[in-house]
């Protein structure tokens, strides 16, 4: 699994921010990184509120993962 991990920010107030993360399942973190910039702004279009800060894809520790 690889997850899609980002900052988004209120463009109100950019103080207020939050982690967000999307995880992928049948997908590597080439193709993340490829592909995480039209993601973030399809995103971006549904959240007209935020703005993404910053983001990065990593590989998603099973044994650390939420159920």
């Amino acid at each position: 699994m690889i997850e899609l991990l980002f900052v988004s920010c209120l463009s109100a107030d950019p103080a207020s921010c939050q982690n967000r993360s999307l995880v992928f399942i049948e997908t590597n973190l080439m193709a993340c990184m490829v592909h995480g910039q039209q993601v973030m702004a399809r995103w971006i279009d549904s959240h007209p509120k935020e703005t993404v800060r910053e983001w990065e894809c990593r590989m998603v520790d099973r044994r650390k993962a939420e159920i």
